[in-house]
Parts: C-alpha cells; sequence; structure tokens
C-alpha cells in the first residue's frame, strides 16, 4: 500500500508553481542531491504527479515544473499517446504509489503531431501518427491539434482507466510552449 499523497489540487497547485518557478530559472532548483537519492532508495517514491509527456528533447518535465527527484511519475513516447504500456504505468502510479494527478502534456512544434498532419509514415512510427489522426482528424492548426491530441490522450486514461474525478483525484491535459517555457493547462 501507499503512503497519503498530495490531493489533486494541491499537485496541480504546486506544478503551476514550478512552472512559475522555471520561467526564471537558470537551472534546476529541483532537489537531485545524495541525501534525496538515497532518502528515496530506502523509502521509495511518492511522486505527487503522472506526467505522460513526448519523448522530445525539448520537453523536460523535471526542469519545467522545478521538480527533483522522487516528486514525479515521467511517462514519455512521441505524441504523448496512449497505449497499454502507458495505461498500465499509469495505473501502477495512482494505484500503488497513490499519485492523485494525472497530467497529459503536449507541445507545441511536435515532430509527431506534425507528421500526421503532414504525411503518411511507414514503419513503426505510423503506430503513433494513426493514433494522433484518431485525435486530430483534418485540423490544421498545428497548435489545436497537439490540444485535440492531448484531449483524446486525457479521454482514454478517463475511460480505460476508470478514473473518477473529485477532490482528490483529477485527470487533465496541458500544453507546454518550446519558445516560453509556459505550461497552459486545458482544463
Amino acid at each position: 500500500m501507499h503512503k497519503e499523497n498530495l490531493s489533486s489540487s494541491e499537485a496541480l497547485q504546486k506544478l503551476k508553481e514550478g512552472n512559475q518557478r522555471y520561467l526564471d530559472a537558470p537551472s534546476n532548483p529541483g532537489d537531485i542531491s545524495p541525501q534525496i537519492r538515497k532518502y528515496t532508495c530506502e523509502n521509495g517514491q511518492s511522486p505527487y504527479a503522472v506526467i505522460i509527456t513526448c519523448s522530445d528533447s525539448r520537453v523536460i518535465p523535471e526542469g519545467i515544473f522545478s521538480a527533483g527527484i522522487g516528486e514525479l511519475f515521467v511517462i514519455r513516447v512521441a505524441g504523448n499517446v496512449m497505449d497499454k504500456h502507458q495505461l498500465g504505468s499509469v495505473e501502477y502510479a495512482t494505484d500503488h504509489l497513490g499519485t492523485n494527478l494525472v497530467v497529459v502534456l503536449g507541445h507545441d512544434h511536435c515532430g509527431a503531431v506534425g507528421a500526421a498532419m503532414s504525411s503518411d509514415p511507414e514503419g513503426y512510427v505510423k503506430f503513433i501518427t494513426d493514433e494522433i489522426r484518431k485525435a486530430i482528424g483534418d485540423e490544421k492548426d498545428e497548435l489545436r491539434a497537439s490540444c485535440l491530441n492531448v484531449e483524446r490522450s486525457v479521454s482514454v486514461i478517463k475511460e480505460s482507466l476508470g478514473i473518477k474525478e473529485d477532490d482528490k483525484r483529477k485527470v487533465c491535459g496541458a500544453v507546454y510552449h518550446i519558445d516560453s517555457g509556459a505550461v497552459e493547462f486545458l482544463d
């Protein structure tokens, strides 16, 4: 069983405050000390938020939210699409680690979204772009397409895992703006 964790609203506020610190910070103020590594090794993890985000190297959740070791449970996949593997990871974090906030973090200038909008890739990438196409339909605006893709992943998580939102638990979407560093929460 897990320890009691922050409520979803407390966790969301912590993410927003962390992003605000990140906007002006020259480096990540998150705790990555030997002491926190030792503590989490001996006592386990208790992340306050699950972040499902794109594999894009410019999107670094621990930096974006000024977080350190043990604070975020990060799941990365190109295009922040959901399949059984990602759902299993979310389920683990919510059910076994007691994490009450799940955030699907898309971003602007996303290569996977762009590929879904403008080409028909072959190989394994097609699995990703096909999922994105289900979300965006014939949308031509890249930012709007990224938002639609995030909204679909949020919906898949809620429906597949039967997550009922209440005062304690929440699943929401957000978009990271690469140029400014700001995170826009969609709900």
